[in-house]
């Protein structure tokens, strides 16, 4: 049996190398037979372990980019060349990204090849003996490619409906309200076979929750996916969860922990998250590697990194050196924009949220200042003075201003200290001091109980109908009541919410969804000016074209 299934995981792992449009070439029926099929939770759950892999490097990069880069909370410009990249990441910024986007391709292919994977072990589960086992199987299946259709549907709008394996050929792309209606159908017929247990045993997982989760969020976004809006039945999809009584909004104290390197199904507030974990190499979690200033290595432990026997008083930084760091060293290129940061996290100190945020001059834990050696021409590339290699230290200072002070046309920043420090940098993923690599074991989480707080919040807010006592205002004062002592809030309107949002879900890649809902994804912001509407959605990969002559390109490219 072990043999046998070992052969069957190669040949499901093989899906993932296939194209986007799942013809697959694979024929796994005329290599087993009903005596090798899996029969046991155990067996179903290693089969279908190809799949949850398969999301981990999926969200943390080119899911990442492309839906927070595009939004207001995110940016990573360029630094005197380093991160240009085929202007892969600035065009995010600026709303100019065309059909050969590397990013963009990726998602679509990431999510394409989870749906190919879903078909393809459909078809061999199929075979299985009958019973309530393979009943939860088959469900865990569907949710999962109700889970990657929901986001073609959300960043590629109008795309193929591929569910037979092996496929009868390439198909033509279903609108965006045909996929919405096939993902609503996929979710509501997976629901009653899934599992309803929480904690270690279904961590990571489909269950019940997690499906409403993902339920609540496609009815919340209905009338922007398919032009009719359900906001009753979004309420619904939050009930079920809120009645299940087995979830809660973390404490202000502990808010932060659960985006940790310790983060795990302890914590009452993860409905659904993406393990990650430095010993494997399918995906991973770079949010330190990117976030983190480059002379902060060593305060935040970056890689495993130590000061030695040296006091914090007594270090000091510098980028030639490597900064005592004993791996590698954070690459440091992604920031905030200061209106991003001001609009949400200025006016309210007694917020928790407030200590994602790096800003301004940074110390060591005992309170001295973090000083960086360098010289003056180091520290501003623009020095004109005859004595620019002469030697200086400056306390370090993480400038919330973000300045193109090298090349506007792209974004360069320059290559000097003054660049790499501009920028405010955000920890929510804080660094993992304990892996020796750039990889990272935060858990990432896709849906909190916060977020179906809010959810059923806002559709109050936008028409529907009250359920359970709750109030928009009720819903809303649950969530922040754990995230600040300041006094509780008397009245909430849209804009409200959709700057409550904004606070509790920074990079969690929410922001392009929540703005494109509240109208907000034309505005200008950094170096933003662009309001061209279609790219509310993403052009079809060029690839995915050639590869599908069926394929219609989304209006505008």
């Amino acid at each position: 049996m072990k043999k046998n299934l070992k052969q069957f995981f190669i040949v499901v792992a093989a899906g993932l190398a296939m194209s986007s449009c799942h013809k697959i070439e694979v024929k796994p029926n005329s290599l087993y037979t009903e005596a090798v099929f899996p029969k046991t939770d155990a067996e179903f759950q290693s089969v279908m372990g190809t799949i949850y892999t398969s999301l981990r490097g999926h969200y943390s990069l080119g899911y990442w980019f492309a839906q927070e880069l595009s939004s207001d909370e995110s940016i990573l410009p360029v630094y005197g060349n380093n991160w240009l990249d085929g202007q892969g990441y600035i065009q995010l910024h600026r709303h100019n990204w065309n059909k050969d986007h590397g990013w963009i391709t990726t998602v679509w292919n990431d999510a394409n090849s989870i749906v190919g994977l879903s078909n393809q072990t459909m078809y061999i589960f199929k075979n299985a003996p009958e019973g309530d086992t393979k009943n939860t199987a088959l469900a865990e299946l569907k949710t999962l490619r109700a889970f990657a259709y929901w986001e073609l549907l959300d960043m590629f709008g109008n795309v193929p409906l591929d569910t037979i394996y092996p496929s009868p050929g390439v198909q033509a792309k279903a609108t965006r309200a045909q996929v919405f209606a096939f993902v609503e159908s996929e979710l509501k017929a997976a629901i009653p076979y899934l599992k309803t247990a929480t904690g270690s045993s279904t961590y990571g997982k489909v269950t019940k929750w997690m499906a409403n989760a993902l339920l609540a969020k496609l009815y919340l976004n209905a009338e922007v996916y398919a032009g009719t809006p359900k906001y009753n039945e979004a309420i619904a999809a939050c009930d079920a969860v809120i009645a299940s009584g087995n979830f809660a909004v973390e404490a202000r104290g502990t808010y932060l922990n659960q985006f940790s390197p310790t983060n795990g199904p302890s914590f009452k507030e993860l409905i659904f998250a993406i393990p990650y974990d430095p010993s494997t190499s399918n995906g991973y979690l770079f949010h330190g590697r990117y976030d983190l200033n480059r002379n902060l290595g060593i305060k935040y432990r970056y890689s495993g990194s130590t000061p030695g026997t040296y006091t914090f008083s007594q270090i000091v930084m510098n980028q030639t050196t490597g900064n005592g760091l004993i791996n590698a060293r954070p690459s440091g290129p992604r920031a905030t924009l200061s209106s991003f940061y001001n609009s949400y996290f200025a006016a309210d100190a007694n917020d928790i949220r407030n200590n994602q945020w790096l800003v301004g001059n940074q110390f060591w834990s005992d309170g001295s200042p973090i000083m960086v050696s360098t010289t003056k021409k180091g520290y501003n590339q623009f020095y004109t003075g005859s004595d620019g290699a002469t030697a200086i230290t400056y306390q370090l200072y993480i400038d919330s201003v973000i300045s193109a002070r090298l090349d506007p046309a792209v974004i360069d920043l320059g290559n000097d200290e003054v660049a790499w420090n501009m920028g405010i940098r955000n920890i929510k993923f804080s660094p993992d001091a304990n892996s020796s690599s750039r990889n990272q074991s935060n858990d990432a989480p896709i849906f909190r109980y916060s977020d179906i707080l809010l959810m059923k919040a806002e559709a109050i807010l936008r028409g529907g109908t009250a359920t359970s006592g709750h109030t928009a205002l009720s819903l809303v004062n649950m969530v922040r009541s754990n995230r600040t002592t300041s006094a509780a809030w008397t009245a909430v309107t849209l804009n409200d919410l959709y700057a409550e949002r904004a606070r509790e879900f920074t990079w969690e890649c929410w922001r392009r969804n929540d703005m494109i809902r509240f109208g907000q994804y034309e505005n200008s912001y950094g170096f933003k000016t662009n309001a061209d509407t279609y790219r509310r959605i993403f052009p079809i990969p060029t690839a995915a074209m050639n590869t599908n002559p069926k394929l219609v390109q989304n209006p505008g490219y």
